[in-house]
Parts: structure tokens; C-alpha cells; sequence
């Protein structure tokens, strides 16, 4: 059974709801762990005194930033609770927008926000936004740390997004070779064929169409090994010399592959049954 990360409560206004947050996301991967070649034992990362070379015990760890001159400041959990003591427990929202006025790049997490006590203010608010069709902005402290979220309504349940500040996204500008396409040319042709590709291709999104191709190879290399099968795997193959493309033959190619995957269903369906004898 899922585990609340956090508890507190969403206020609007002088409403105040008391809700715990759910991770919204499990992420599945293959995780490994590291062994020592000659034995197989794992192999346990230690935290030690660079000074003394000793084991210092997890009870003895402390928050230390340094300064300039090399000096520490250590910082205790109680320090930073004195500085937000009130958005501890609380996310306020304090304005409320457009959600497709929010840039994907500044999401970071997803967490559901579940009523703990009060589900009728709680169903208020999922119910008044997604009328509204507009979602809450607020800010509040996890893990010593202050975040801007989103609040939206996900049919009438509460969800909480994670954001990224402002400063923290790395502007095109700042990217090597992101100025080159401002200076490329690209006639009438080539954009209808561009946007003609884009239609063909263009469907309802369906998150459960795709999958993690990669760790399901993973976890078949590694049920293969266990059985004892001999594995091999083929490199990929990079020749080192640049391919020159076509664009407008590889467009129309492409389009024409799209339509054809279209139609072969379609036409599949529209077969006639074969008669019986």
C-alpha cells in the first residue's frame, strides 16, 4: 500500500483542506547493484572523515555549506524549519491559471493529493477547477525545500505537480548550435510536405501504446543468464562518414508510409468473408 510522503493542507482563500500526498508516479527500471568481481559480494559504500579515514556513524552527519574561505557553516533541520515554519504544512494558493499556459519544462514530479479528513471542501476545490477548467498555483516546504506546484483537478481528484523555478531552466540562448535553424531557409514545398507528415502521423495520445522496450531487454538478457544461455549482442555499426539526405525525397517517402500503415487496417476490415463451401 502506497505511503503518504507529506501531510498538510491546500488553502484557498479562508478555506482550508487537510490532505496527505501520494507519489502519482512508480517508476519501474532495472536496478543493479555493485559486486565485487572475484566473489560476487556486494560491495557497501561507506561514509567516512576524510581527516581520520574512520567510519562516522549516520547519527553524527550534519548539513555543512562552505564558504569562500573554506570554512563551514553547519545548519541544523531545525534552522531551516525556523525559516518557513507556516508553509511547513501548508500549500496556499495563491493565484489560478490556464494550465496550457504553463510550459511543460517547468514540471518535475507528479503527486496525488488525497483527502485526510475534510472531503467535502476537497471536493469543492477539484470540482470548482475543472469547471473553471484552470489550475492552482502555490508554493510549499518538502524535504527541506521550498517548491512551486500546480494544483490541478484530474476528475474531481486532486493532483499535485512539482515545478522547477524560473532560474533553474537553461535558456536556448545558452545552448551551443541552437542558433543555426533561425538561419535556414525551407521553401513552401518542403513545410506542406512537413505538415502533411505531422497529419498522417497525428493520433489520440495513449500513454499505455508505449512501453520501456529498453529494461524489458534488460530483464530478458537477465532472465536468459540466470537460466544459463549464452548471450550475444551485435554493436551497433557507425561506418564515420555522414550520410547526405535527401529531405524532400525522405519526406514524401515517409508520408507515403504513413498513409499505407493507415490504410492497411482500414482495408483489412473492408476484406468481404470468404464463402463457405
Amino acid at each position: 500500500m502506497p505511503r503518504a510522503i507529506w501531510s498538510g493542507s491546500i488553502s484557498f482563500g479562508l478555506v482550508s483542506i487537510p490532505v496527505k500526498l501520494f507519489s502519482a508516479v512508480s517508476e519501474q527500471s532495472v536496478r543493479f547493484n555493485q559486486l565485487d568481481g572475484r566473489d560476487h559480494a556486494r560491495v557497501r559504500q561507506k561514509r567516512v572523515n576524510e581527516s581520520t579515514g574512520e567510519e562516522v556513524p549516520y547519527d553524527e552527519i550534519v548539513k555543512g555549506y562552505e564558504l569562500s574561505s573554506g570554512s563551514w557553516v553547519v545548519v541544523t533541520d531545525d534552522d531551516m524549519a525556523q525559516l518557513m515554519p507556516e508553509q511547513n504544512r501548508l500549500i496556499e494558493l495563491e493565484e489560478f491559471v490556464d494550465l496550457d499556459e504553463i510550459d511543460p519544462v517547468y514540471f518535475s514530479g507528479s503527486y496525488w493529493a488525497a483527502p485526510a479528513d475534510a472531503a467535502k471542501p476537497y471536493a469543492l476545490l477539484a470540482t470548482a477547477l475543472e469547471g473553471a477548467n484552470k489550475v492552482g498555483l502555490g508554493r510549499f516546504v518538502m524535504r527541506s525545500k521550498q517548491h512551486l506546484v500546480v494544483v490541478r483537478s484530474v476528475e474531481t481528484k486532486l493532483m499535485l505537480s512539482v515545478m522547477v523555478w524560473a532560474d533553474e531552466v537553461n535558456a536556448p540562448e545558452v545552448i551551443p548550435g541552437m542558433e543555426k535553424p533561425a538561419d535556414v531557409e525551407l521553401s513552401e514545398k518542403e513545410l506542406a510536405m512537413a505538415s502533411s507528415l505531422i497529419d498522417s502521423l497525428t493520433e489520440a495520445f495513449d500513454p499505455s501504446k508505449y512501453s520501456d522496450t529498453y529494461r524489458e531487454a534488460v530483464l530478458e538478457l537477465i532472465e536468459r543468464k540466470a537460466d544459463g544461455s549464452e548471450t550475444s549482442v551485435s554493436a551497433p555499426t557507425d561506418d564515420g562518414e555522414d550520410q547526405v539526405i535527401d529531405l524532400m525525397a525522405a519526406l514524401e517517402a515517409s508520408v507515403a508510409a504513413a498513409k499505407e500503415a493507415r490504410k492497411a487496417p482500414k482495408d483489412e476490415a473492408d476484406e468481404p468473408a470468404a464463402e463457405s463451401a
